[in-house]
């Protein structure tokens, strides 16, 4: 079983190595560039679509949800533990400078998330009940003239999808609830892992407009929470912020060791900062892996380009606001660099759990729990939702989605009272393998996207 574990550790450093990660980053330069970086003009004027009422208008035909209710879910299969324990190992293992790749990574992700989100709207399907079905495995099927290479990709890449919905989206996720509940609230796991099945099964059985309701709710109020709580840890620590972001941007391109201060005596080399940036910065967003896109096709819409401005704003909140916030605090706290009993840095949510209760106490350990159950149970809704499309592509048969849900909230209580390494490993493999297929799709589909974008934009001209 050990000897498995290291197969599975070593696979999974190889999936999520040095290559993945430039190709990630890689493909989402490409497309700003090859859209003349149109998203990034465009960012402004989606952020303030996103906030208006008529993104949250929908005509209600074809199970399609509203625009706003669609980003809401796509956020709640993004923001996640990624965003409180993901950025606080990033800063340890890669050093404060990790947070500078991870804006950048994102910079660049916001390119690739509006492209992979408008273009599985453009070729979605609509499925047995009339519903609209979409991701790169539709865009695949859908788009790619050589049938033989779409078909391998398609079913590569949806069950890639269903396996990483289980891991990623699931076992992890659950486990990171109970786990937090057990040490800050001593609830014992097997009930936090009961509420958290029987929750999750009476939502996803009410199919994508029940999951966009509570995501509408959810992801906002968690969101806001956690920003205002963390605003709080910064503006107390508000005379460390210059050197703190000094040091975040000196080591992100300098690399040296930093003794005392705010970054205790991290030490990390700049291929460090760069690849713990981009892994957890991607990790975070999910940009280039396709799995936003799933969500963002079942979206009310006339445009697909003007979804795909909407779809693009989740990398923006997700990875330059939520991410920024932990950063930051952490970096202001004086808590980077800092070790437990046995001598070992804390990291991880010990370590966001300390630079919020450096300000506010024990109210501030409950906080980042809270934070973490809201944050997690998000990822679990929007994950079974894309999960489920993913295999409704291999079998189209409804009948297997209603068992998926039933074993998806089955392992909701497996993940939140075992602890599964392997399975844990096995689907972040196979998290990274779902977004090989779909690079080679946004790549080949480079140029239709970008015509696309272009009468868009001449429309929207001639209009004014």
């Amino acid at each position: 079983m050990e000897k498995f574990k290291e197969i599975l550790a070593s696979a999974d450093s190889v999936v999520w190595g040095p290559v993945t990660l430039a190709l990630l980053v890689g493909t989402g330069v490409f497309l700003t560039f090859k859209l003349k970086f149109i998203p990034w003009r465009m960012l402004p004027g989606s952020l303030k679509a996103v906030l208006s009422a008529e993104s949250r208008r929908t005509d209600g035909e074809n199970g399609a949800i509203s625009p706003f209710s669609a980003l809401m879910t796509t956020l709640a299969g993004t923001i996640g533990t990624g965003n409180i324990v993901g950025v606080a190992t990033a800063m340890v293992t890669g050093g404060p400078g990790a947070l500078v790749w991870m804006w950048i990574a994102a910079a660049f992700g916001i390119s690739t998330k509006y492209a992979e989100c408008a273009l599985a709207i453009k070729y979605r399907s609509l499925n047995e009940k009339g519903e609209f079905s979409g991701g790169p495995m539709y865009t695949i099927k859908n788009a790619f003239k050589n049938k033989g290479i779409a078909v391998v990709l398609s079913v590569a890449f949806a069950v890639f999808t269903v396996a990483a919905s289980f891991g990623i989206g699931n076992l992890s996720q659950a486990n990171s609830i109970s786990t937090a509940i057990l040490e800050t609230f001593s609830l014992p796991s097997w009930i936090t892992g009961t509420a958290l099945a029987l929750l999750t099964a009476v939502i996803i059985f009410g199919g994508i407009k029940a999951i966009s309701k509570v995501s509408s709710v959810l992801v906002p109020v968690m969101a806001v929470f956690y920003i205002v709580c963390g605003l709080i840890v910064i503006g107390a620590n508000y005379k460390n912020i210059p050197s703190g972001v000094q040091t975040i941007f000196s080591m992100a391109f300098g690399g040296k060791a930093v003794a005392g201060g705010v970054a205790g005596t991290i030490t990390a080399s700049v291929m460090n900062s760069i690849r713990y940036g981009f892994a957890r910065g991607v990790f975070s967003n999910e940009a280039g892996l396709g799995s936003a896109a799933i969500t963002a096709s079942s979206v009310s819409t006339e445009n697909h380009v003007e979804q795909g401005f909407i779809s693009m704003c989740g990398t923006f909140i997700d990875t330059i606001i939520v991410c920024s916030i932990t950063g930051l605090a952490i970096a202001s706290s004086g808590v980077l660099g800092t070790v437990d009993s046995k001598g070992e840095y804390i990291q991880g949510a010990n370590l966001t759990i300390s630079a919020f209760s450096s300000v506010l106490g024990k109210p501030g350990a409950v906080m980042v729990t809270i934070g973490i159950m809201l944050f997690a149970f998000s990822t679990i809704l929007g994950w079974e939702y894309q999960g489920e499309k993913a295999l409704e592509f291999l079998f189209k048969k409804p009948f297997v989605c209603y068992i998926y849900r039933i074993v998806f909230s089955v392992f909701v209580f497996v993940g939140s009272t075992v602890a599964l390494d392997i399975a844990w490993s096995f689907s972040d493999i196979a998290n990274g393998l779902m977004a090989i297929p779909n690079l080679i799709s946004l790549l080949a589909l480079s140029g239709v996207i970008a015509k696309d974008t272009k009468e868009y934009r001449k429309r929207m001209k001639e209009n004014k």
